[in-house]
């Protein structure tokens, strides 16, 4: 999330899908808002961490530090292991903020708050060694190719920086030997030429070979929600549509 304050006065709230990419350089240069990132969800009660505007421990491009009174781990989806700083896993977190369960929903209750008081975020994110957090993904959209997770935003950022690329979203798209493969919905600039060769090989030149794109197709406009959210499912339901 980030507030944006003019004279002590909160302006806007923007949910962190629809922050701007390059808001660290724009609020660096003093132009008068008071900005702090933080994470939390309906399930936590909005708590989970927050950023500080000390310049000390000004981090924007994390969702800031684990909230007082909060317990956070990073698992692995496939091991069940705790994932160490710097490496990506489902986020749980524990504490006094944490709902009791769903109404009237005993299932869904018991998949999303384990028996130790653990709530599975369902977000795929690292901490830095400095304990700050970074989100990285949802776990339902985490692309599995050949027993590999491959998270569709890093690849969406890549796309994104191509010069030629106004929009991106990624999904996974079934396939019988791999599970699923990369594919790339891809809104073209205007007057722009690229074309799918491009765009695969852009992204292959900076990926694992296991991370690369092997579908392209170019469309008018990326299908969002009102808070900027990529609809993946209605994407791969558009794709599955013309099969």
């Amino acid at each position: 999330m980030v507030i944006l304050k003019v004279g002590g006065q909160t302006l806007k709230s923007i949910g962190q899908n629809g922050c701007l990419t390059n808001i660290q350089s724009a609020f660096d240069h003093g132009v008068g808002f008071d900005v702090r990132t933080g994470y939390g969800l309906s399930e936590s009660t909005a708590v989970g961490t927050r950023g500080f505007n000390a310049k000390e421990t000004r981090n924007y491009t994390s969702v800031g530090l684990l909230a007082p009174n909060m317990q956070a781990k990073v698992v692995d989806n496939v091991t069940g292991l705790c994932s160490p700083p710097g490496k990506t896993g489902e986020l749980w977190l524990r504490g006094p903020g944490i709902m009791k369960e769903y109404l009237n929903n005993v299932e869904a209750s018991c998949s999303t708050i384990d028996k130790h008081g653990w709530l599975h975020t369902g977000d795929i994110v690292y901490f830095d060694h400095q304990g700050y957090l970074y989100i990285v993904d949802r776990l339902k959209d985490v692309i599995k190719y050949k027993g590999f997770q491959i998270a569709p935003a890093d690849l969406e950022d890549i796309l994104v920086s191509h010069p030629d690329i106004d929009d991106a979203a990624v999904i996974g798209r079934l396939d019988e030997e791999a599970g699923e493969i990369p594919m790339a919905f891809v809104v073209k600039k205007p007057k722009a030429k690229i074309s799918q060769y491009d765009v695969i090989n852009f992204v292959a030149k900076q990926v694992a070979p296991y991370r690369r794109v092997q579908k392209v197709e170019f469309i008018n406009a990326i299908q969002k929600s009102a808070a900027g959210k990529i609809l993946r499912r209605e994407l791969k339901h558009t794709f599955s549509s013309r099969l």
